[in-house]
């Protein structure tokens, strides 16, 4: 579908490229044109909110195997009338995993930007074809192959900064884990930092959410990539070296503003690799809130053998994964979204010491299931997920994070990127010795 009328496709044609000015008076260039890769839920909330702030993003192209999941999202977005401005928005086939087909719609579609929201098994393939053709690309989750489960530490290193000195010769912006979890919790690590910490000790991020999908068991992403990170060994950054801990070995009770008093385990994340190397802190942890009921229904899907990611071979010879099989019979995560209820609170505890004197700050999010739905159509998981990285584009288009190298996202200034999610959906909050407060970022 693609939704453009003559007049304005003139009229943008007549214009030119939009531009803006950098801090010396100097006219820059705007990158514009947006390519979403994947049709999930996160997808869904990344389409609603380019589309609502297209004026800064340009066209929008939505792209997976499954066209017909593109253009379901396209529907959404019409008829919640989310577009900011008249603009273009297309639907397209593709299989992402084929590097020349992707290149091929970069450059058909002539989108400077690439979202890529599709499963991680796929980040490595899309970010050659950015290589190839120039577009900066955010992702908002590390890379995984189907095989290989929690690889050696610091995963970043097994496969995406083996590439940082070609995005860096190529002059292509790569941003790296520009979700939530990681993304924003990064963000929130070095506003610590910058800010309200001189001598971290210890970062632990807390994922606790205290909705309810009314399900009997789910998932609230991709069920194959949710459980392959609790399958493995729970990799944690303490003492200044990686340690190790089974999945539910290691719990702990956080008072939380909102949802309260919640049991979180200690978990293997994607953050921790890239601040375990970039904030000099000799502690990172990783905790994500479980009910008893879903550590009940994963220990016995565990212990049967259910979520091997291994081939076996049935008594007919034909050979399944039963991961997949498990992903198969389990509700779609997109499916969720309309009778979820409740809270998420998602935030970075950060001890250390300031002015020589100890502190400690709690900086953190709150999002409501049920206001993410009425919003964009998904659950609040997704709205998390899927929000940060459309902020992520908005500065590269603007050309603040446009750093043409790799990088992660406590690498780059925290407060633009805080700054457009307080203003598109996603405000960050802080409890300190000063109380508890809402951010502004605005001066």
């Amino acid at each position: 579908m693609r939704i453009m009328s003559r007049a304005f496709r003139d009229a943008c044609f007549f214009t030119g490229p939009a531009a803006t000015t950098d801090e010396t008076g100097d006219v820059v260039l705007m990158k514009k044109n947006v390519l979403i890769i994947g049709a999930g839920g996160v997808a869904q909330v990344v389409a609603h909110k380019c589309a609502q702030n297209n004026d800064v993003l340009g066209d929008i192209h939505i792209a997976s195997r499954t066209k017909a999941k593109c253009d379901a999202i396209i529907e959404s977005i019409m008829e919640k009338k989310a577009l900011k401005q008249e603009g273009v928005l297309q639907a397209h086939q593709l299989d992402a995993l084929d590097i020349p087909a992707t290149v091929g719609l970069i450059k058909e579609t002539g989108v400077e930007i690439v979202i890529n929201v599709g499963t991680a098994f796929l980040n490595m393939s899309v970010l050659e074809a950015c290589l190839e053709t120039g577009a900066a690309y955010i992702d908002t989750a590390i890379h995984e192959e189907p095989d290989k489960i929690c690889e050696t530490p610091p995963w970043y290193a097994n496969y995406e900064w083996k590439r940082k000195d070609r995005c860096a010769e190529k002059g292509v912006t790569a941003i790296l884990g520009a979700g939530f979890d990681p993304g924003v919790v990064n963000a929130y690590a070095r506003l610590a930092k910058d800010d309200y910490v001189d001598d971290i000790t210890d970062i632990d991020i807390v994922d606790i959410n205290a909705g309810s999908h009314g399900k009997y068991f789910a998932t609230n992403f991709d069920p194959e990539i949710n459980f392959r990170e609790f399958t493995g060994v729970v990799y944690a950054w303490q003492n200044n070296e990686w340690t190790t801990n089974k999945m539910f070995e290691i719990g702990h009770e956080f008072d939380l503003p909102v949802v309260g008093k919640q049991k979180a385990y200690m978990s293997g994340h994607d953050e921790i690799h890239s601040l375990a190397k970039n904030m000099g802190s000799p502690n990172v942890r990783f905790w994500m809130g479980f009910g008893d009921h879903y550590i009940n229904v994963f220990t016995v899907l565990k212990s049967l053998g259910l979520l091997s990611e291994q081939p076996v071979k049935l008594a007919d010879g034909q050979e399944v994964v039963p991961l997949k099989v498990v992903k198969a019979v389990l509700p779609d995560p997109s499916s969720l979204a309309p009778g979820y209820t409740g809270n998420t609170c998602i935030g970075d505890f950060v001890k250390g010491t300031k002015d020589g004197k100890p502190a400690e700050v709690f900086i953190y999010n709150v999002s409501d299931h049920k206001e993410a739905y009425n919003e964009v159509g998904s659950q609040g998981i997704s709205y998390t997920a899927g929000v940060p990285p459309v902020a992520a584009a908005m500065l590269v288009a603007t050309g603040e994070w446009d750093v043409k190298t790799m990088a992660n996202v406590e690498e780059l200034p925290p407060k633009p990127f805080l700054h457009i999610l307080n203003q598109i959906g996603l405000p960050t909050r802080i409890r300190d010795e000063n109380g508890d407060r809402a951010l502004d970022f605005s001066k």
